[in-house]
C-alpha cells in the first residue's frame, strides 16, 4: 500500500512540474516577445524548453536511462541558473522579466525536493524490508546528490531577496529543513564513524582470514562517511549563511577530518573542542591516571637501566675485541662495538613498551613486514650493507691504510656498513659507496711491509756502462732509507732508440716510497752531472744522399 502511495506522490510531482514548467514558459514568451530577445534570454527560453521535455522522459526512464535524464537535467538547470544569474548582475536587464525567472527557478527547485523525498523514502522502504549496508551507501548517495540543489535554493532566494520578492516563508521553511537535515546527518556522521572503527577492528583481528563481505563493509563505511560529512558541511555552509549557530556541527566535522581549519579560529567551535578533550583527559586522569603514571615511570627507569647497560656492554666488547690474540681489524673492531651498544638499548626498548601494553608480538611482525617493503625500497643501501659486509669479514683494508679502489687513492679515515671515508692524498675527503669499492678491484698499497720502488735512468751510447752501474749502486746503497734486504736491483735493462737504459729498483717502507724515490731521482742527476755522464734526450740521425 505504501509503495502505491509513493508512486501516487511521484506522478503527482512530474505533472506539477510539467505543468509548473510551462506556466512558467507562457508568462515568459510574452515579455520576451515585446523586448526583444537577447542572446541571453533566447538561451534561456531554450533551456528551459529542454529541461521541461527532460522532466516528462524522467518519469518514463528506468535504471540508467533516468539516471542518465537526471543528469542531464542537474546539468541543464546548473547553466540556466549560470545564464540567470549573469541577467541579475546586468544593471539594464528587465526586472519584471528577471522576477519571473526567480520564480521559475523556485517552483522548479521545489519540485526537485519534493521528487528527492519520494525516491529516498521508496528507498528506505525498501531498506526496512531488507537490511543491506549497499542499501544503505545508497540512501547517502541520494542525499549527497541533493546537496547541489539545496545549495542552488539558497542562491535563488538571496537572488529574490535583491529583486524584492517576499520570501521570508520560503527562507523560515528552508532554515527549518536544514536545521533539522543537519541534525539528521551529525548523527549519522557519528554513527558511521563507530561503525567503521569496529568494521576495522575485526578487519585487523581476521588478518589474512579477512573475507570479502568485511573488506567491502569498510569500503562501504569509508564511503558513506566521506558523504555523510560532505552533506553535513554543505548544511553547515547554508546554516550559517541563514544565520545560524553551526559550531557543534563545524566540531563534528573537525572531529572526523581532523584538519585544522579557518573554522577553529571560530571561538565557539574551539571552545567546544577544548571543553571536549578537557573532559576526556580529566576523565582518563582520574580513572587510569595513578596506574598509567605508575607504567611511564617504570617505562624511564627500564630505559634509564638499558642505556647504562648498554655503557658497560660496550667497554667488555670494547676491550674483547681488541685484545690481540683476535686479531680484528679496526672497522671490525668498531663495528662490534657500534652494534653491541644499540642492540642492548633496542632490547630495552622493547621490554619497555610491553610495559606500556604493547604487543611485541604484532609489533616485531609489523617491523618484519615493514623491512620487507624498505628492503624494496631501498636495494642500492642494501647492496652497500652487503658489501661492507664482506669487507669487514674478507678485510682487504684496514682503518689507515693506503688504497686504490673505485678510481680513488688515499687513505681509509673510517668506514661504516654503508659507506667508506677516503682521505686523498692531497688531503680531499671521499665517501665511496661500500659496492662501489667490492666491486671493483681493491689495490692495498700499504698491506705489505715493504714496497719496491721502480725507476729507470739513461745514459748515452758513449758513456761508460761499468762507471754508470757503478754510480746507481752507491747513491741507491747510501740513501738510510733503502732496506738492506732484498737486496736493490741495478741492471742494464734495454738498448732504446736513443739511451742505454738501467732498471733501478731498491725496496723501502710503504710510507717511505715517495721520499726515496724522489732523493734518488734528484741525487743521480746531480752525480751524473758531476761524473760527466749525459743524460739523453730522444734524438735521430738523418742521413741525406744526393746523385
Amino acid at each position: 500500500m505504501l509503495r502505491i502511495l509513493l508512486t501516487l506522490l511521484l506522478f503527482t510531482s512530474a505533472v506539477f512540474t510539467t505543468l509548473s514548467l510551462r506556466a512558467e514558459q507562457d508568462a515568459v514568451i510574452p515579455i520576451v516577445a515585446t523586448s526583444q530577445l537577447t542572446d541571453t534570454q533566447n538561451q534561456i527560453s531554450r533551456l528551459q524548453q529542454t529541461i521541461e521535455q527532460d522532466t516528462k522522459l524522467l518519469f518514463k526512464a528506468k535504471g540508467e536511462l533516468r539516471t542518465f535524464t537526471e543528469y542531464r537535467i542537474k546539468n541543464k538547470s546548473s547553466e540556466l541558473r549560470d545564464k540567470i544569474g549573469q541577467l541579475i548582475a546586468t544593471p539594464d536587464a528587465d526586472q519584471q522579466y528577471l522576477v519571473t525567472l526567480v520564480q521559475s527557478q523556485l517552483a522548479f527547485l521545489e519540485n526537485v525536493s519534493a521528487y528527492l523525498d519520494a525516491q529516498i523514502m521508496t528507498m528506505r522502504l525498501d531498506l526496512s524490508l531488507d537490511d543491506d549496508s549497499q542499501k544503505i551507501l545508497a540512501i547517502s548517495q541520494r542525499e549527497f546528490e541533493r546537496d547541489h540543489y539545496l545549495k542552488a535554493q539558497l542562491t535563488t532566494l538571496q537572488w529574490a531577496e535583491t529583486l524584492n520578492i517576499d520570501v521570508s516563508v520560503q527562507k523560515q521553511k528552508l532554515t527549518e529543513f536544514m536545521l533539522n537535515r543537519a541534525d539528521q546527518f551529525d548523527s549519522l556522521v557519528h554513527y558511521t564513524q563507530d561503525e567503521l572503527q569496529k568494521a576495522v577492528a575485526e578487519a585487523a583481528d581476521a588478518g589474512a582470514d579477512i573475507t570479502t563481505e568485511q573488506k567491502a563493509d569498510v569500503v562501504a563505511l569509508k564511503e558513506r562517511l566521506e558523504q555523510s560529512s560532505s552533506s553535513l558541511a554543505v548544511s553547515a555552509g547554508i546554516l550559517e549563511t541563514l544565520g545560524q549557530n553551526v559550531a557543534p556541527f563545524k566540531q563534528t566535522l573537525f572531529s572526523v577530518s581532523g584538519d585544522i581549519t579557518q573554522d577553529v579560529l571560530n571561538f565557539s567551535v574551539a571552545s567546544n573542542l577544548l571543553q571536549g578533550w578537557g573532559k576526556v583527559i580529566k576523565d582518563q586522569t582520574i580513572n587510569n591516571g595513578p596506574s598509567l603514571t605508575f607504567k611511564i615511570l617504570v617505562f624511564l627507569f627500564i630505559l634509564f637501566a638499558a642505556s647504562l647497560v648498554a655503557k658497560i656492554v660496550t667497554q667488555i666488547i670494547s676491550k674483547t675485541v681488541r685484545a690481540s690474540k683476535l686479531q680484528f681489524s679496526q672497522l671490525l673492531q668498531d663495528f662490534f662495538i657500534s652494534l653491541s651498544s644499540k642492540l642492548v638499548f633496542a632490547l630495552g626498548l622493547l621490554i619497555a613498551l610491553s610495559q606500556l601494553g604493547f604487543e611485541l608480538g604484532p609489533l616485531l611482525a609489523g617491523f618484519g613486514i615493514a623491512g620487507v617493503i624498505i628492503g624494496f625500497a631501498l636495494q642500492d643501501t642494501l647492496s652497500n650493507f652487503a658489501s661492507g659486509m664482506m669487507i669487514l669479514i674478507y678485510r682487504p683494508f684496514d682503518v689507515g691504510d693506503l688504497i686504490n679502489a673505485a678510481n680513488v687513492t688515499g687513505r681509509v679515515s673510517h668506514m661504516s656498513l654503508v659507506s667508506t671515508t677516503i682521505k686523498t692524498l692531497d688531503n680531499q675527503r671521499l665517501i665511496v659507496p661500500n659496492n662501489k669499492i667490492w666491486g671493483d678491484t681493491i689495490n692495498n698499497i700499504t698491506a705489505e711491509h715493504q714496497r719496491r720502488v721502480d725507476m729507470t735512468f739513461g745514459i748515452s751510447y758513449s758513456d761508460n756502462v761499468e762507471h754508470a752501474e757503478t754510480i746507481l749502486k752507491s747513491i741507491v746503497e747510501q740513501h738510510p732509507k733503502v732496506q738492506a734486504h732484498p737486496e736493490p736491483i741495478v741492471k742494464l735493462h734495454t738498448l732504446g732508440e736513443s739511451s742505454v737504459d738501467f732498471i733501478v729498483r731498491p725496496w723501502v717502507k710503504p710510507d717511505d716510497y715517495w721520499e726515496v724515490y724522489w732523493d734518488i731521482t734528484r741525487a743521480v742527476k746531480i752525480r751524473f752531472d758531476a761524473e760527466g755522464i749525459s743524460i739523453p734526450f730522444p734524438q735521430r740521425d738523418v742521413h741525406i744522399y744526393q746523385k
